[in-house]
């Protein structure tokens, strides 16, 4: 998401803080700023779009300052809302990662005190709040200020904090937004990731979450929240500034793979209230009692999330719900009117198809929703409403903890129908709901060994057949784009209903099938389709959140899944899918991040 760089030392510092930005580029953003002091002054740059725009700008001198690329959360892209953002009296710049809760409720009592604010954002309240603690505090300690704003925050952040009137030094803190720090003696460096400063130093000291540091040209010191001096062992770094780049891991895609449970758990976070009853807050205004009848548009991966949408919206909310290839809506006159709710589904919020198909809708009467993952884009500006994900940015072109962050807000979305036509939804749903990122942390640990050497078996394979039953099916049909995207081996999906009709007469000796069985109710059918593959000499290796030893019985290998909850299964079992895709293609020398003939945004139809 978005980045963070700091330096003061003996070198002018606008350069070295842009070559920062770009080291952070790949983290995507839509908006960049510069502040530098010098001569008892902050100048600041800020445009938005990309580097390329802030660098039309006159460079700034001085040797001490603070740069960010942001990817926009509260507010609109904008000159306005890039960061750095100031204070009142123009002496306190800071940069800021993450999401400020209770800014709203602090911008007011900031008002009340006279402050006046410029930008949409959640994070100018922090330099509003140092200004106001360097005012009542007599010898105008900008450490001590800075403690004391963050005892006011509630959220996840990330700050370098500039000040005109402490020239000699930039404060830093962190709370559940990553944050590194160096030094070589004489000069010292800040940056969001580790990538930013391996130019300078192999020794990068990495905050935890209630620290704060002060870097100045003498050195380091780093406390506690409650002033308290800490000391700190610097991280050896061995990783190339490719390789940093995605944080250590050889690919976009594995690294995306891993940060699903802090995907899922951001979005969760935006829309689940959980303080003993777990409440919905999704910030909707639809006009529930008139929707009859629900369209879900989306292309690829997004039209797979729309599947398992539309099973938990009718199981939930009792609404007859629709999913539709996005390309072809328009084209076949749907039945569209008053009485609809049309829901794209976009990771980008730039997809042709499914911007046509959402405009149609709308032209028709429809209500209209987007679920996006990027603020300001075509589809958010087209629908009534919009459902964000905080999955952050995607570089991979696989799309992986998009999806996963698609399904928690149609889960949560079913929920919100269900509750507001009347009907009750299970506490224990919205609970364990609210566990799902802790359960995906301990299934990347527990089958990713397995799902690597299942992967060193099968790539020589030219065909696989996935089946599944109930919301296995829409899962196993992302897990087959995912193997014939990135991996080029043919991959097919089927409901294992459907494969007496027609598919079983390309079943044969040594044919592999992937088979999920995580969905209670049809399990023994399920069963009794791994038998008829198996009759036909196929290889079938199970994935399966309950009875295991059953499954060993007819299967020729088992990869065990945890037991959640029927409705949230897809959830967990398209990891091991994704990451199968992922070593499949990497044991057949693919490009991984960057698959053949496909782009990231399909912006044309």
């Amino acid at each position: 998401m978005c980045g963070i760089v700091g330096y003061i030392g003996y070198h002018q510092a606008y350069p070295l803080l842009f070559k920062g930005l770009e080291r952070l580029e790949y983290r995507g953003y839509d908006s960049a700023g510069i502040a530098v002091y010098d001569q008892e002054r902050i100048q600041v740059n800020k445009a938005k779009g990309q580097l390329h725009e802030l660098a039309q700008l006159p460079a700034l001198t001085g040797k001490i300052g603070i740069g960010h690329t942001r990817w926009a959360t509260h507010g609109t892209p904008s000159d306005t809302n890039a960061h750095p953002h100031g204070s009142c009296d123009g002496k306190v710049y800071i940069v800021h990662n993450g999401i400020i809760d209770n800014y709203l409720e602090l911008r007011d009592w900031l008002c009340q005190r006279g402050h006046t604010f410029v930008s949409e954002t959640d994070s100018e309240v922090i330099s509003h709040l140092i200004e106001e603690y360097l005012k009542l505090d007599r010898e105008r300690n900008l450490l001590q200020a800075v403690i004391h704003s963050l005892k006011k925050l509630q959220g996840a952040y990330a700050i370098a904090v500039l000040s005109a009137d402490h020239p000699d030094q930039l404060v830093v803190a962190r709370q559940d937004s990553p944050l590194v720090v160096a030094h070589d003696g004489t000069q010292g460096w800040v940056a969001s990731d580790i990538p930013a400063l391996l130019d300078y130093s192999r020794e990068i000291y990495v905050l935890e979450d209630g620290e704060v540091g002060v870097v100045s040209c003498q050195g380091l010191q780093f406390y506690s929240q409650q002033g308290h001096v800490l000391t700190k062992r610097p991280l050896q770094i061995s990783w190339t500034v490719a390789a940093a780049e995605k944080g250590g891991y050889p690919h976009y895609m594995l690294k995306e793979i891993m940060e699903q449970p802090d995907a899922v758990r951001n979005t969760l976070k935006n829309h689940l209230v959980v303080n003993g009853t777990p409440a919905i807050n999704l910030g909707l205004q639809l006009d529930v009692e008139r929707i009859q009848r629900i369209y879900l548009v989306g292309m690829g991966t997004a039209r797979h999330a729309g599947l398992v949408g539309s099973q938990l919206i009718e199981q939930l909310a009792q609404i007859p719900t629709h999913v539709e290839i996005a390309a072809e809506f328009r084209y076949r006159s749907p039945l569209i009117d008053q009485q609809c709710l049309t829901i794209a589904i976009s990771q980008s919020g730039e997809t042709a198809d499914t911007l046509v198909a959402l405009q149609e809708a709308k032209s028709r009467g429809s209500q209209t929703l987007a679920i996006t993952n990027v603020q300001g884009s075509s589809i958010e500006r087209v629908a009534d409403q919009v459902l964000y994900t905080a999955a952050g940015p995607e570089i991979a072109v696989a799309s992986t903890k998009a999806y996963t962050t698609q399904l928690v807000c149609l889960a949560l979305l079913a929920c919100y129908l269900a509750q507001n036509k009347g009907y009750t939804v299970q506490h224990q749903l919205l609970t364990e709901l609210w566990r799902i990122p802790f359960v995906l942390t301990e299934l990347l640990v527990d089958v990713q060994e397995s799902v690597q050497n299942l992967a060193e078996q099968l790539h020589t394979k030219q065909n696989m057949f996935f089946i599944g039953r109930g919301l296995d099916y829409p899962v196993v049909q992302e897990g087959a784009l995912k193997l014939k995207e990135i991996s080029y081996i043919h991959a097919e999906a089927y409901a294992a209903g459907e494969l007496k009709h027609g598919t079983l007469a390309l079943v044969e000796e040594n044919v592999v099938v992937l088979a999920l069985a995580c969905t209670s109710h049809v399990f023994d059918k399920m069963i009794g389709n791994i038998k008829e593959v198996k009759a036909r000499g196929a290889t079938v290796v199970a994935f399966a959140n309950q009875r295991h030893q059953e499954l060993a019985a007819v299967a020729d290998a088992v990869i065990p899944l945890p037991k959640v909850h029927d409705l949230l299964t897809p959830l967990i079992s398209v990891v091991p899918l994704q990451l199968l895709a992922y070593y499949t293609a990497v044991a057949r020398g693919c490009n991984v991040d960057k698959p053949r003939n496909l782009a990231k945004s399909v912006t044309v139809e």
